[in-house]
């Protein structure tokens, strides 16, 4: 075979790999979505308070927060292929769980169970989609994230079409998508494995190399950089979680109308995402990484601002603008990132994965306080005003300084 047949054979299974990790995104972030998604229906049939609600999120993703960033810093030093299919198993004990809870208590265990699920996805996927990426990072990390945008958009639809029929035990139909996704990752690990196999011998040939290392950045202007972007993470994830987790709430209080329309409006929200999502790696990769961040907060604000004024179909309009923009800037910023700090792509993607899960469920206790406390329309009122933090964005270093120049 020619070395050009075994390059694009590579390639196409490279491909294959990519779009692979990004449908097991797509699985494990549909059947995470779920759960905000029917917040309404626990709070009926277990008669929960706003605040007990916000507790659920809080599990959800304050155990997928503090594990992920432990699990990249590990596997950055020991990949463990076998963690893929494992994430997964986790999910599928989550499903059951959530299906069959007679109580509050065995809500949070599942909840917990499937944060432990995208723990383990998210820093070893987005490792295998920077493995399978070449020279387009920008460009892989949005289909490894589009898949996650994807299944955030279907959730919605499946908590009109499958949950709400029946009722929680509509969850025993998402084991199916768990069992799928073990399928899917237990393939992926196969190819992660072997490749790791071969950059570990390619790093055992590299050691006679003497050529010199490369002069890192300075603490203080690594830590300026960083904190900047969890600032912009703070802002995107609070946001979305007072939307896919409460705005419902709103929808149905403020036009009198059903849970399943409120739901369209959050598809709209999400699938809107998911377009955003695959733009901005492309974009960012042509027109700079620092300009796609800072307008993918800031641009939002306007359409966040008018979203508690509008009427029930002027808010689905508004929900596809903030979904298209607002979404389009977080692959970007973990590329950003890993460029910054160039040998840790696990423990960056494990980081930033955990913050956006944990700020997400600390917004939602905050949220859920504010609703309990005052109403529905302030909570989706101050949080309005969150986009507004991406000025801040303003302040971060050009492309050319983070990918070419040292401090």
């Amino acid at each position: 075979m020619s070395q050009a047949a075994m390059a694009g054979k590579a390639n196409q299974t490279a491909m294959t790999i990519l779009l692979g990790v990004s449908a097991a995104h797509l699985l494990n972030d549909a059947m995470q979505s779920v759960v905000p998604a029917v917040f309404p229906i626990f709070q009926q049939q277990l008669q929960l308070s706003f605040v007990q609600i916000g507790w659920v999120a809080f599990t959800l993703n304050i155990t997928a927060s503090i594990l992920q960033p432990l699990i990249g810093l590990y596997t950055d030093r020991k990949p463990l292929p076998i963690l893929l299919p494992l994430g997964m198993v986790f999910t599928l004990l989550g499903m059951v769980g959530l299906a069959l809870a007679p109580s509050y208590a065995i809500l949070l265990l599942a909840a917990a169970l499937i944060g432990v699920g995208s723990s383990v996805l998210h820093p070893e996927s987005s490792r295998v989609a920077h493995l399978a990426a070449g020279k387009g990072k920008g460009f892989a990390q949005s289909v490894f994230q589009v898949g996650g945008n994807a299944g955030q958009a279907l959730a919605p639809l499946m908590v009109a079409f499958i949950i709400s029929p029946r009722g929680q035990l509509g969850f025993l139909w998402f084991t199916l998508l768990a069992v799928a996704g073990i399928l899917i990752q237990y393939r992926i690990s196969k190819w992660y494995r072997e490749q790791y196999r071969v950059a570990a011998a390619a790093k055992k040939a590299a050691k006679v190399s003497s050529a010199p290392a490369a002069k890192r950045f300075s603490k203080p202007f690594i830590g300026f950089v960083l904190g900047i972007l969890i600032l912009m993470l703070f802002s995107k994830f609070v946001y979305l979680a007072s939307m896919t987790g409460y705005y419902a709430f709103y929808y149905m209080e403020s036009y009198n109308l059903p849970l399943d329309r409120a739901q369209i409006v959050l598809f709209a929200l999400q699938f809107a995402g998911m377009v955003g999502t695959f733009l901005g790696g492309p974009l960012a990769d042509r027109f700079g990484r620092q300009k796609i961040i800072w307008f993918s907060i800031l641009g939002t604000a306007p359409f966040s601002l008018l979203l508690p004024y509008a009427g029930p179909t002027g808010a689905i309009f508004l929900c596809i603008a903030i979904g298209l923009i607002l979404m389009s800037g977080f692959s970007v910023i973990i590329v950003y990132a890993q460029e910054l700090l160039p040998g840790h792509v696990g423990t960056i993607a494990g980081l930033f994965f955990g913050l956006s899960f944990g700020l997400a469920g600390l917004g939602s206790v905050v949220m859920g306080w504010l609703m309990d406390t005052h109403s529905v329309g302030l909570m989706v009122k101050v949080c309005a005003f969150l986009p507004l933090l991406g000025l801040f964005a303003l302040f971060l270093p050009k492309d050319s300084k983070i990918m070419g120049q040292q401090v």
